[in-house]
């Protein structure tokens, strides 16, 4: 992609942005308030989250559908540690491990035994959300959170930024680092865009596959975490929300710049938390918002996908040139 792309692309985004903040601000001039910007920030770092992690698998031309589960079961798994009088730090700690290791398992199972990555992740993430009800029978865990120090994750301020926005941007900042700026990073570039040529390039493919599933279920309970400490307990539905923004995000900022990235997917991210903060503040039902939202995910899979987008090219009549 050349500059002049890019800063064409840079210029259609800050348009679309203003046009989405003119019109809420137009119909509730409370949409731009300190305060509904500081909640806007907030619903965007946990959706963010979940869906950095998300952009390393897609990425590697993968799809994983187990990290709502996942992130449940982190959910509930930090949760109990708290519950039983576990320091914060641990309790943290084990949510994270959680969606390491099933992110790991994963990984495994598609690159080394080649299984269908949607079955797999399908099936691993019900195992998680079974997993996740024999810590309470599915009740919500709420025990010592109030006095764990969990909620002043929600409530701090570091750098004068709220907390859960300024952890976006450190996991942001770690995800450009890692994708734009190592050779570990374009090992995933190389394997999602053509994978024999990847591995006799030297390439460990299998290895660079495992570690997207790995750091895609680890942002899940990082972005679980987040809304945990928001909301002050923990249930086993939890990570059900996480699904459809995560992946809207992902391909809606992939459609914007041309290819998945970290900053596509923070850009992404923050046209869909401007449409559902936007969508909150008028009031309007969550299943007109949510059809909103899936209508985006599937025109912006639409401008994504290579196969689609040439299929629909090719169904577009052509100019036939004039003889001389």
């Amino acid at each position: 992609m050349t500059r002049t792309t890019l800063f064409i692309r840079i210029l259609a985004f800050a348009a679309i942005v203003a046009v989405i903040a003119g019109l809420f601000w137009m119909q509730n001039p409370a949409f731009l308030s300190t305060g509904n910007i500081r909640a806007l920030m907030r619903h965007m770092s946990v959706n963010g989250v979940a869906a950095l992690g998300l952009t390393f698998v897609i990425v590697v031309r993968h799809f994983d559908l187990s990290f709502p589960g996942v992130a449940s079961l982190g959910a509930m798994t930090m949760g109990w540690l708290i519950a039983i009088g576990q320091p914060l730090s641990l309790a943290i700690g084990g949510g994270l491990a959680v969606g390491l290791l099933i992110g790991i398992f994963n990984g495994i199972a598609i690159a080394r035994f080649k299984l269908p990555d949607i079955v797999t992740t399908i099936a691993t993430g019900g195992l998680a959300i079974g997993f996740s009800y024999f810590y309470s029978n599915g009740t919500s865990i709420s025990r010592n959170f109030f006095m764990s120090g969990l909620l002043d994750i929600n409530d701090g301020r570091f750098l004068g930024l709220d907390r859960p926005f300024a952890i976006l941007l450190g996991a942001a900042l770690v995800g450009l680092l890692i994708l734009n700026a190592s050779r570990f990073g374009r090992a995933f570039y190389a394997t999602g865009e053509n994978r024999t040529a990847a591995w006799y390039s030297g390439v460990p493919v299998s290895a660079i596959v495992i570690a997207a599933f790995a750091l895609c279920g680890l942002c899940a309970c990082l972005s679980i975490v987040l809304l945990v400490a928001s909301s002050g307990a923990a249930n086993v539905s939890a990570g059900t929300q996480l699904l459809m923004p995560a992946f809207a995000a992902v391909y809606l900022g992939a459609a914007l710049f041309g290819r998945p990235s970290v900053l596509a997917t923070l850009a992404g991210t923050m046209l869909m938390s401007l449409m559902l903060n936007g969508f909150t503040l008028l009031a309007i039902p969550y299943y007109y918002s949510d059809a909103i939202v899936s209508t985006v995910l599937i025109l912006a899979i639409t401008c994504f996908d290579p196969r689609i987008s040439g299929a629909l090219r090719r169904l577009l009549p052509t100019r036939k040139e004039t003889p001389a």
